[in-house]
């Protein structure tokens, strides 16, 4: 194990938390910021990242419990199918984006702010178009916002594995 990584696999369960909590706070810049409203897809991308913070967080008190040191390598694995869910949603999103396979019938957006003036038409009759799936809202270096979540989330997945063994090698 390398010098770099080793006081993040240490201490992984409170690495998760923080990681998970700042992707979330980047996805709700994105929204808040950027004006870019989260389609169905992206909202489900963001439940993950709750899930592993809550397994996280419930994580670093179990294992500080009394016989708490055998659920450390448990926990871990447990954040690494977490994170492997996350990376098989994100590839199906850039999947959608791409259109090598289709999303979801009903892909429509929430959470966005509505402005007066879109409000006034809301109430005159005017249709909304939720943000859809199969389009990507933004783009770098050739890849959406999915794309690079399955990047983050194919290593959040390697590093919480990395973290397993770490355990194991400590209580053997």
């Amino acid at each position: 194990m390398s010098a770099f990584l080793s006081p993040f696999l240490q201490r992984w369960r409170l690495t998760a938390l923080v990681v998970s909590l700042l992707m979330l706070a980047i996805a709700h810049g994105f929204e808040t910021i950027g004006g870019l409203a989260p389609c169905a897809l992206c909202l489900r991308a963001r439940e993950v990242y709750w899930v592993a913070a809550g397994v996280a967080l419930a994580g670093m008190f179990v294992v500080r419990m009394r016989g708490g040191d055998r659920w450390r390598a448990p926990i871990d694995a447990l954040l690494a199918l977490i994170f492997a869910a996350g990376l098989a949603l994100a590839v199906y999103h850039a999947g959608v984006e791409w259109k090598w396979w289709p999303g979801p019938t009903a892909c429509a957006g929430g959470g966005g702010t509505v402005s007066t003036g879109a409000m006034t038409d809301l109430l005159g009759g005017a249709k909304i178009k939720p943000p859809a799936c199969d389009k990507a809202a933004w783009v770098f270096l050739g890849l959406s916002m999915a794309g690079w979540n399955a990047i983050a989330s194919l290593g959040l997945t390697v590093l919480s594995l990395l973290a397993v063994g770490h355990e194991r090698r400590k209580t053997s």
